[in-house]
This record gives structure tokens, sequence and C-alpha cells, in this order.
């Protein structure tokens, strides 16, 4: 059983930075693909950035690529986004997946069915 904790949240101007933090539990967090997720009002819920088991592998949403920055500390079970020039339309309750997996192939298509989830940490960006 892995759980999954959030923080970093908040509320910030657009242009500026956030920095989401995922704590787990558990002694395998080395062997998980992990993913952050994010559901705006009324929106679909939609996967941001995915890293692989090892770190070495990571993918992002094209509306994000190039501001966020998604890493894994396998040596303190915390994985992180980092959010810089923040807009209006990153509005939204921002929560992590974990899915135990040492592929680096699939793995994205694999935390899109993760087997844990945290209960979500809300941005909100103003204009």
């Amino acid at each position: 059983q892995v759980q999954l904790v959030e923080s970093g949240g908040g509320s910030v101007q657009a242009g500026g930075s956030l920095r989401l933090s995922c704590a787990a539990s558990g002694r395998t967090f080395s062997s998980y693909a992990m993913g952050w997720f994010r559901r705006a009002p009324g929106q679909e819920r939609e996967l941001v950035a995915a890293i692989s088991w090892s770190g070495g592998s990571t993918y992002y949403a094209d509306s994000v690529r190039g501001r966020f920055t998604i890493s894994k500390d396998n040596t303190k079970n915390t994985m992180y986004l980092q959010m810089n020039r923040l807009k209006p339309e990153d509005t939204a309750v921002y929560s992590c997946a974990a899915h135990q997996t040492l592929s680096s192939n699939d793995y994205v298509r694999r935390i899109k069915t993760a087997d844990y989830w945290g209960q979500g940490t809300q941005v909100t960006v103003s204009s």
C-alpha cells in the first residue's frame, strides 16, 4: 500500500512560480512511475507530467512543456513539480499518482490508470 500526500499549492499571480511536492509512504517508492494530473472546474482530468521509476524519462503535456519540470527523489520518497511562468489556465486541483512499473517505455500509459492517488492540492493563478 502506498499513500500519497501533496503539498505546495496556493495562489499566485500570472507569471509566478510554485513548487508542488508529493510525499509517498512505502519502501518500494523507487519502483514506481509517478505523475501529476490536474482537473479544472468543468473539465476532464488531464495528465500534466509523468516520470519513470528511475527518473530517467519524463513526459509533459504540450500545454506545460517548457514551463513545468517534474522530478523524483527516491532517497526522500518525494516527487516534485516545479511550475514556472504560471498562467490563469493552469488553475486547477493538482493530484499526484503512482503506479508500480519498471518500464521506461509505457509508463505514461500505465500512469493514466495509476494504482494510487493523492487527494490533491489547489493551484490558483490570477491574471
